[in-house]
């Protein structure tokens, strides 16, 4: 965990905006540390590593122009992909489904899956494949590239500038974000699955 901080002085600022892109809504960009990577990047900015400003502009540019790209994606290959009827995986029915899971929920996912990794990657495709309507799409990726993109690499560089040596105490930090992040789906899953015992 301790080579993330070399890998984001290497990777510099192109690194960081390119990572978050893909995640934001790249497929192949799932397995991305997007969460440890932002605040890790905050806390180097505040040691002169970075300037904080220009970092946390260029974070929420790459997370909103992400989740766009995610969703162009899913709007334009979803109809193509889910046309099997007899399919389990590309049923066209997943269409139907997710469009009215977007109608009625789309903003608040767009939100939240911000801060859930692997949700993150793919609520944008889903949110394509199931049309929401873009500009509502965009209102919410606005949102929540400013409350992710922005708040977690913030919180990194306050807390840099205001706890000595806290480089110390990084594992521990990233732990407790990693674990946090996951809360939500791990808590879902826990509640899926005693739903489905009764």
């Amino acid at each position: 965990m301790f080579d993330l901080l070399t890998i984001i002085q290497t990777v510099g600022y192109v690194g960081i905006l390119a990572i978050v892109f893909a995640e934001s809504g790249l497929l192949i960009g799932f397995f991305l540390p997007g969460d440890s990577l932002l605040f890790t990047a905050g806390l180097l900015a505040s040691q002169g590593w970075f300037n904080i400003w220009w970092l946390m502009g260029g974070v929420f540019v790459a997370a909103v122009t992400g989740d766009s790209v995610g969703y162009a994606i899913g709007r334009k290959v979803g109809p193509k992909v889910f046309v099997d009827s007899n399919s389990k995986f590309f049923n066209p029915q997943h269409v139907a489904r997710s469009r009215a899971f977007f109608v009625r929920h789309g903003g608040k996912t767009i939100i939240l899956a911000r801060f859930i990794p692997i949700v993150r990657t793919f609520a944008p495709v889903l949110a394509g494949v199931g049309q929401m309507n873009y500009r509502s799409f965009l209102a919410y990726n606005l949102i929540g590239g400013l409350l992710w993109g922005i708040g977690v690499t913030w919180l990194g560089y306050y807390l840099g500038n205001v706890v000595p040596n806290i480089d110390k105490y990084l594992w521990p930090i990233i732990s407790l974000i990693i674990v946090t992040s996951l809360l939500p789906s791990v808590g879902h899953w826990f509640f899926n699955r005693i739903q489905k015992i009764k």
